[in-house]
This record gives C-alpha cells, sequence and structure tokens, in this order.
C-alpha cells in the first residue's frame, strides 16, 4: 500500500495520475484527511493503514511568504509535520520518499554544479526549514530518499509556465531576471523518478532531480512564449525585489541519478511534451 501526502498539490495530483496509469494502489491524503501538523493524528493514521511506501509531497512552499507572515506556518508544516510523518513511517517500516529543494544551497558556486554531498547553506527560510526536514528524515530513518528538485513545472498548480503565459494575453513586452540560473523539472519526470527508485530498488539515499540542461528564468520564459508575438527582455534580479533570497546558481548534478539508469528529457523537450 502507497501512501500520499499532498496528494492534492501540483506534484501530488501529477504522482496520482502517474500511479494510476501504473495501475498502483495508493490512498491520497491532503490536510483534511490527514493534518500531518497534528502529531497524534497522523500516526493513528498511518499506523492504521500500514502503508509500505509513503510519499511525502505536503510542503509548505510560499517562499517569500515564509519570512514573515507564513514563518510559522512553514516552520510547522515543513518542520513539525515531516517530523510527524516520519516518526509514524518508523512506526510501520514504511521506505519514505522526501521532497527536498535546490533552495539547500546557497548559489554562491560558479564553477560547477551542486552535488548530492555538497555543503548545504539555506540563504531562506524555506530552504532552511525544508534542510530541518532532511535532517529529521536521515537522523529517523533507515529506509528513505531525498529527491532534491528545483523550479517545478507542471499542468496541475500555479507554476512559472502558467504564471508567463497569462501575462503574455494582456501584455505586448514582459521582462524576467537573467541573473539567476537554474534547472526546470517538469512534475512528470519527477514523477516517475519517485516510482523509479523504489521499481529498480536503488540505494537509500539523496539524490537530485529536475530535467537537463540549465537556463536562466529569462531563458525559459523565452521558450515558454516563443510561439507568441510577446517581447521577453531580460533584467536583473534588482528590479525585482523579493523578501526571500533566491540561489543565484543552483544548477543541481544529475550524475547520480542517471547513472541509476533514469533517462532524464531536456527542460525544453520536457515543456513542449507538457504544452503538448
Amino acid at each position: 500500500m502507497i501512501l500520499l501526502t499532498g496528494g492534492n498539490g501540483q506534484l501530488g495530483t501529477e504522482l496520482r495520475h502517474f500511479l494510476d496509469e501504473q495501475g498502483l494502489d495508493y490512498v491520497s491524503t491532503d490536510s483534511k484527511e490527514m493534518d500531518i501538523t497534528d502529531a497524534e493524528k497522523t500516526m493513528a493514521f498511518i499506523t492504521n493503514l500500514k502503508p509500505e511506501v509513503i510519499y511525502h509531497c505536503a510542503a509548505y512552499t510560499a517562499v517569500d511568504k515564509a519570512e514573515d507572515e507564513g514563518k510559522e506556518l512553514d516552520e510547522k508544516i515543513n518542520v513539525d509535520g515531516t517530523r510527524n510523518v516520519t516518526a509514524a513511517a518508523k512506526a510501520v517500516d514504511a521506505t519514505l520518499i522526501y521532497i527536498s529543494t535546490d533552495y539547500v544551497f546557497d548559489g554562491t558556486k560558479k564553477d560547477a554544479m551542486y552535488k548530492t554531498d555538497d555543503q548545504t547553506n539555506p540563504k531562506n527560510e524555506y530552504g532552511r526549514t525544508k534542510l530541518l526536514g532532511e535532517q529529521i528524515v536521515q537522523d529517523t530513518l533507515e529506509k528513505y530518499y531525498i529527491i532534491r528538485t528545483s523550479w517545478v513545472f507542471g499542468q496541475y498548480g500555479h507554476n512559472f509556465v502558467f504564471t508567463m503565459q497569462k501575462l503574455a494575453e494582456t501584455r505586448d513586452q514582459l521582462t524576467v531576471v537573467n541573473d539567476q540560473f537554474g534547472r526546470p523539472t517538469w512534475t512528470r519526470t519527477l514523477a516517475e523518478f519517485m516510482v523509479f527508485v523504489l521499481k529498480a530498488k536503488v540505494p537509500y539515499g539523496i539524490y537530485h532531480l529536475s530535467n537537463e540542461n540549465s537556463c536562466s528564468w529569462y531563458e525559459f520564459a523565452k521558450e515558454i512564449l516563443k510561439d507568441t508575438e510577446v517581447e521577453v527582455l531580460p533584467v536583473d534580479s534588482s528590479k525585482f525585489p523579493q523578501k526571500a533570497i533566491r540561489p543565484k546558481y543552483s544548477v543541481m548534478d544529475l550524475t547520480k541519478t542517471t547513472a541509476l539508469g533514469f533517462e532524464i528529457p531536456t527542460w525544453q523537450e520536457a515543456l513542449k511534451l507538457m504544452l503538448g
């Protein structure tokens, strides 16, 4: 039996569709069915269900709000919630798949991609709480996969692709930052890898998963809107001040993942497939 937390979110929805395609049985939850911030209820729900696998997709992802008004909720969901799910996973001897982020890194590397064992140093609250979640998983369990991802997009939920398309409906010109670099990740590719690690029985530990090739947000926007008349112009991030510090360079090394035999499409291919 498989359990999903955050089953109605952007990634959770994609994962449900993929599990359906694979003919795999699962129970999907959101905060209504199982409030992960409530330790007692989480333990009761999971010990009653006795899943062999838990996909922990539930997370607080409002990066800027996490700096002030959402700080408490960010901590409650990403740290306390993860602690509660992890404790229950241990109680039923389930394998936990925890989704983390490139924001655990400070983004100061310029000459090389971030490897799974590189020094972490989050520069914003969201990155800090996701890293604490990673540490809880590692300290509590032996059977776990931590999958760090970045710049997530997909056909479900709010993301950069839809934001750009929406803005393009009413504007002739858009300015997008050109001094932050990373790897876009299609939720479909991520969902496939989440199922692959179990099927292929790959060694437990930390993995990086995003689509191949890297880009700036400007380059990503250009590709999204290439079939429109909208002009996309590059600007530096000082033109768009945000509460949370974003890593300037958070390109993650995928060598450990591709060595498993998992094939990763480029983000350009993934975007094309998603937009159909």
